[in-house]
């Protein structure tokens, strides 16, 4: 990775824990903003790891609860949305 990639790829992952903390998913448009203005190249790879993060996450969510469905039909729990 170049510098732009890395710096935003760190920024990213900060950014994405205080939005979990905060639940401001505004914070990310607003520091995509202020990248803009001084670093097109870093606001890309910041917006480029902001999108493949959540996209991880929401991944593994699907994947928890597609395990968690199945091994509940094993054991024959049908109750289990």
């Amino acid at each position: 990775m170049g510098l732009a990639e890395d710096l935003g790829d760190k920024l990213a992952i900060d950014v994405l824990k205080v939005v979990d903390e905060l639940g401001d998913v505004e914070l990310i448009a607003q520091v995509a903003k202020v990248l803009g203005a001084s670093s097109t190249p870093t606001e890309e790879a910041f917006m480029s790891s902001i999108r493949v993060r959540q996209a991880e996450t929401r991944a593994r969510g699907f994947l928890r609860d597609y395990v968690r469905r199945e091994l509940a039909k094993k054991d024959g729990d049908t109750d289990t949305p």
